[in-house]
């Protein structure tokens, strides 16, 4: 699991890294904004959210919005949290519609418990397992962070915590940490066997372990989006995410695909799915 090329982690602390020009990346680079919404729509499925029923979830590490805006396709209700205010900033010029908040996962999350009904995050807290100043503790930030996500959400609820831990150890910290909070669960990696494709998620449950999610084995030939290319001309949001328009016929058997892997019972596939119905008086 070690990696030789240099992580951003490693650059600072986040709210500077993650600066007006990163901010400009996550708006424009069409391979970031693909990547980011695929990996939170992977995570909105192993949250096996009820069918068909808005949810009020927290999106930790928010950053311009881009998972919230699939969250918000998806039909749910949000709030995002980030430490970086450029994040915020282009979030907010984008007009993303959840609720924004700055703050910092480590110093706990600020809400009041069981005011969700649950929480996804993406590339967000392996951030924690590096210390910017002396008085930064790894493991008491990562407890810290755990315990009030704990606290925040409805019992029995999820949080699928996508990731990029640096080594088995760093991943073990993490994991420790999640279970001292009282979380249980575990990680879940799809594309295990893929050098690029390999993503790993952190599955937690604040109630009785229910089973773990199975990880994906199909190959698929994408990149991190932090060694992405920064491309000049904006491309635009109905066409970067997964190319696909809400409604459409293949954005309703993308959507009934991810139902039959969560093991739900869906109708089968016709002509006539996803075919726009006429209007009646």
């Amino acid at each position: 699991m070690a990696c030789n090329r240099r992580r951003p982690e490693h650059s600072g602390p986040p709210e500077l890294f993650y600066n007006k020009n990163e901010a400009r990346k996550y708006m424009r680079n069409s391979r970031i904004i693909d990547v980011q919404t695929k990996m939170a729509g992977r995570a909105l499925e192993l949250l096996d959210l009820p069918e068909e029923k808005p949810c009020y979830l927290l999106d930790i590490g928010c950053g311009t919005g881009l998972s919230g805006d699939y969250l918000t396709d998806e039909g749910h209700y949000w709030v995002g949290i980030d430490i970086s205010p450029d994040m915020l900033d282009a979030a907010l010029d984008r007009e993303t519609q959840g609720d924004l908040l700055l703050g910092d996962m480590g110093q706990g999350i600020p809400f009041k418990p069981g005011s969700f009904d649950g929480c996804i995050s993406i590339s967000a807290v392996q951030w924690l397992c590096n210390a910017n100043k002396k008085s930064d503790i790894p493991a008491k930030r990562l407890y810290r962070f755990f315990s009030s996500l704990y606290s925040v959400l409805v019992r029995g609820a999820r949080a699928v915590l996508q990731l990029y831990p640096e080594n088995s150890e760093q991943l073990e910290l993490i994991t420790t940490q999640a279970i001292k909070a009282g979380f249980t669960g575990g990680v879940v990696v799809d594309y295990p066997n893929s050098a690029k494709a390999k993503k790993f998620y952190l599955c937690l449950f604040s109630g009785p372990s229910t089973f773990l999610p199975e990880g994906l084995n199909e190959i698929e030939d994408e990149e991190e989006p932090r060694e992405s290319t920064f491309t000049k001309e904006r491309v635009p949001y109905s066409i970067a995410r997964r190319g696909l328009v809400r409604k459409s016929r293949q954005w309703v058997l993308e959507k009934k695909e991810r139902r039959r892997r969560q093991g739900k019972k869906v109708r089968p596939d016709t002509q006539y799915t996803g075919r726009k119905r006429r209007s009646h008086f």
